[in-house]
């Protein structure tokens, strides 16, 4: 018999909140286990005898937000994994969630059916990313061969490309021109085969160049 995936929700508007608890827990296999208004409220019901496998999560919340929240998880609890649900879609959102450690993004107006295989998904293989979020991510590698592919600036570029610096602010701490770095992005999306800086920050994050 499969084993229960424990889901918790977390998030501050209870309609939206409870309406997800009743849909999740029409996906067979899958019990939620509470729901929580904020990261300091989820923190409160946490039961260390009793972890949820999942803890899919709002960014935007009062008093600790869904940032805090996942770093404090990543700290603390690294076997609850965090599905992060929001209604934004711009990199340095998901950068900065990816950096917290979430194992997946998706959106508030994806379906139902969405939502499901992210939480399958997560719960067998350790992570989710739509193709929207991450622009056709990656079959990116368990090749760890790229890795003797890329030289010291390579390795520098890539570490800044984790931060929310913008291009121009790692332009100015490389020292180099924004055409010079837009170059360097250039060359590492064909290099890595991604599309995007988020498939720069995965790549990074699954290859050791920057350790959570």
């Amino acid at each position: 018999m499969d084993k229960t995936i424990k889901v918790v929700l977390v998030d501050d508007h209870v309609l939206l909140r409870n309406g997800l608890s009743g849909l999740v827990e029409t996906f067979p296999g899958c019990q939620v286990l509470f729901e929580a208004d904020n990261g300091k409220d989820f923190i409160k019901k946490l039961d260390p005898a009793n972890l949820p496998d999942i803890a899919l999560m709002d960014i935007n919340m009062p008093e600790m937000d869904g940032y805090e929240t996942a770093l404090w998880i990543m700290e603390n609890y690294r076997s609850v994994k965090v599905l992060a649900l929001s209604m934004y879609d711009n990199e340095n959102a998901i950068i900065r969630m990816l950096r917290a450690g979430v194992k997946g993004y998706i959106l508030k107006d994806c379906d139902p059916s969405e939502l499901k295989q992210a939480i399958c998904s997560i719960n067998t293989t350790g992570f989710y990313y739509t193709e929207n979020v991450t622009g056709k991510l990656i079959n990116i590698v368990s090749k760890k061969d790229h890795d003797d592919e890329l030289n010291d600036r390579d390795i520098q570029f890539l570490k800044l490309v984790c931060s929310e610096l913008t291009y121009k602010e790692i332009a100015d701490k490389m020292n180099k021109g924004v055409r010079t770095i837009d170059g360097y992005r250039d060359m590492l999306f064909e290099k890595l085969h991604v599309k995007t800086r988020v498939g720069l920050v995965l790549y990074a994050i699954k290859n050791g160049v920057m350790n959570l």
